[in-house]
């Protein structure tokens, strides 16, 4: 059986040790996440935390079972209708030829997120594919930093 690709994200309650818990629960089984992020809810107790697995079906359906276990869980959401998101940054020396770097960051939503007088930094945010496509892409740039945050997702309806 071959492994699918899994957004879940749970709602718990913003208390200190949640964090550890669940990354607890997924090193206990053997499980891996591949990202995660974490924020408060604006006005609430709660938190939400993205996180992306790999799995079989049934061990998809295992961390489900175990996530509603946790104690401080409110709700896990595993729908499939998300819209989800990835932000990168890559830091590029100036001494490079930065010829068609506008085009590209029009093509991935990117933008110059900060300057030296050595480097750029760019950022861009987008589907998850298409920020994988945009770092080979940045390739060309011979960047000196690559860091990528986690997968945010949020329900369409």
């Amino acid at each position: 059986m071959s492994e699918i690709r899994k957004v879940i994200s749970v709602i718990v309650l913003n208390e200190h040790g949640v964090l550890s818990r669940i990354s607890g629960l997924f090193a206990g089984r053997g499980y891996n996440i591949e990202s995660l992020t974490v924020a408060p809810i604006p006005d609430s107790d709660y938190s939400r935390f993205t996180i992306v697995t790999k799995g079989s079906p049934k061990v998809i359906e295992q961390i489900v079972k175990q996530l509603h276990k946790l104690i401080p869980t409110y709700k896990v959401i595993e729908s499939d209708d998300v819209v989800e998101k990835e932000m990168v940054l890559v830091k590029i020396p100036l001494e490079n030829s930065l010829g068609g770097l506008d085009a590209i960051l029009a093509g991935y939503n990117g933008i110059v997120a900060n300057s030296t007088e050595d480097s750029l930094v760019v950022m861009a945010v987008d589907d998850v594919k298409r920020i994988e496509n945009f770092i080979k892409v940045m390739k060309k740039f011979h960047p000196t930093q690559i860091v990528r945050g986690g997968s945010v997702s949020m329900e369409r309806s």
